[in-house]
């Protein structure tokens, strides 16, 4: 695989059985145990995905996750939050921030690693464009996926490689309704069962950089998401 994993946490048990595992299971890693020391490595050398736990002992993980997504250098990284809250609001912030997925301590290694390995592969198909090509467009929204851009109203909008296939494929498919578990295969590559809060917080950020667009993408009660191109 070759993909290089940040490992931020302070508990060194846990620092020392995500490492040795996600080494056994082929991944390269760094470690940073403070959230100041992961944004100078993020800065430094970017790693291909960060696995970051909420409780630090000086920035917060949620703040390190937002100084990572509004950074354009580190924007595309996914990030897997780890943490020892089980309330949902602590997981639907993290979401909301950018986190691309979260997992509960204590949680199983294995299904870690198999959501590692989903995330690495949807967002290597999202930089690449994968199945994306051409312009799609419609009530405003331009999205051109062979030069990786989108405009509003003819102005240019900066999306992350996971809000970006999200809204070109509710701009492909607009009119129809789009299911959250279609919508978790179909961009994220995670097997329906996953928690779709995911989905929810990622069309939130998404409609907030849309501006005058933002109303066209529609929660269809109940069912999931469409792009109302009428």
């Amino acid at each position: 695989m070759d993909a290089r994993i940040l490992v931020v946490d302070d508990e060194k048990d846990l620092v020392d059985l995500l490492t040795y595992n996600l080494s056994r299971a082929g991944f390269r890693t760094d470690v940073a145990w403070t959230g100041t020391s992961a944004l100078d490595r993020l800065r430094e050398s970017p790693p291909d995905l960060v696995l970051l736990d909420v409780m630090l002992p000086d920035v917060p993980g949620t703040e390190v996750c937002r100084r990572l997504k509004a950074d354009r250098a580190t924007a595309d990284i996914p990030v897997v939050m780890l943490t020892a809250k089980s309330e949902e609001i602590d997981r639907v912030v993290g979401l909301e921030l950018g986190a691309d997925d979260y997992v509960t301590k204590p949680f199983s290694v294995r299904e870690l690693i198999l959501r590692i390995q989903r995330l690495l592969a949807t967002s290597r198909r999202a930089k690449g464009a994968g199945a994306m090509s051409g312009v799609r467009a419609a009530a405003g929204v331009k999205v051109d996926a062979d030069r990786h851009r989108v405009e509003i109203d003819g102005a240019e909008v900066e999306l992350t490689a996971l809000e970006f296939k999200l809204l070109y494929t509710l701009l492909d498919r607009a009119g129809r309704v789009q299911t959250r578990e279609t919508l978790l295969t179909d961009v994220w590559g995670m097997e329906s069962d996953v928690e779709t809060r995911t989905v929810d917080a990622h069309v939130k950020r998404l409609r907030s950089k849309l501006g005058s667009a933002a109303e066209r993408v529609e929660t269809v009660r109940g069912v999931g998401y469409r792009f109302r191109d009428e």
